[in-house]
């Protein structure tokens, strides 16, 4: 089964449930009436909606159809079962995202920094420190290592943009997956500098460390994102399996 053919239905399922096309509550279209808008097999559509489903977007009820389930969040959500850029999960949201990119230099991970990043020690790495504002609001500050032999040529023009566009669209890298940590951890003065926060209001953060492959089986990034509390949210999809 084509996985472009799949993947274009699912992408536009998405995209028209996200924009309201399809309401929330709502049933989708009836299945032979999607076969005959994509012009694709019932398996194909059935695995694009699988997806849907896994994702939190909609739910099957058996003998009535496909119902969409999603309601986009007042407050800015990440999604665990998905690798998203934070401008992705803005737009996801309906929020306005800018990056600020506030230190970009090169470096050979130490003994230590391999020992949390993962990377070998010895290896060429980007670092960059970025600040993501949402509508206006600092809300992270990210903590980006990069395996310059697997993305090169970025720039501190690229990183307030976007990376992965950038590694997907111009190096043609494909993302697999990431696997992630998430911690509540001690403020640091650097966090209460550029996310604005007061001491006496909060003294933590929500903390997620991820390391990231592609294609290939190289983790080309390590990212420690630190998030404002009042403003986390990660959302996840959980769907129980039969014992």
């Amino acid at each position: 089964m084509p996985k472009a053919i799949y993947e274009t239905i699912y992408k536009d399922l998405k995209q028209k449930i996200e924009s309201n096309v399809f309401t929330y509550q709502e049933l989708l279209p009836s299945e032979n009436t999607l076969i005959q808008t994509y012009h694709c097999s019932r398996n194909t559509l059935r695995r694009a909606v699988s997806r849907l489903v896994n994702d939190g977007y909609v739910q099957t009820m058996q003998g009535k159809g496909v119902r969409n389930i999603y309601q986009p969040t007042a407050q800015t959500a990440f999604t665990i079962g998905e690798i998203e850029s934070f401008r992705e999960s803005a737009a996801r949201n309906g929020h306005h995202s800018s990056t600020r990119v506030l230190l970009f230099t090169e470096f050979a991970v130490n003994e230590k920094q391999a020992l949390y990043t993962g990377f070998s020690a010895g290896a060429e790495v980007y670092y960059i420190q970025r600040l993501h504002y949402l509508d206006g609001i600092p809300l992270i500050l990210n903590h980006n290592y990069f395996l310059k032999e697997a993305v090169p040529g970025l720039t501190k023009d690229i990183a307030e943009n976007s990376i992965y566009e950038y590694l997907e669209q111009t190096l043609h890298m494909t993302i697999v997956n990431s696997k992630r940590i998430m911690t509540v951890e001690k403020m640091t003065q650097i966090d209460e500098k550029y996310l604005k926060m007061n001491a006496d209001d909060y003294n933590c953060m929500a903390v997620v460390s991820s390391q990231t492959y592609n294609s290939d089986g190289v983790m080309f990034e390590y990212t420690q994102s630190r998030h404002r509390p009042d403003y986390f949210r990660f959302y996840d999809n959980a769907v129980r399996k039969p014992g």
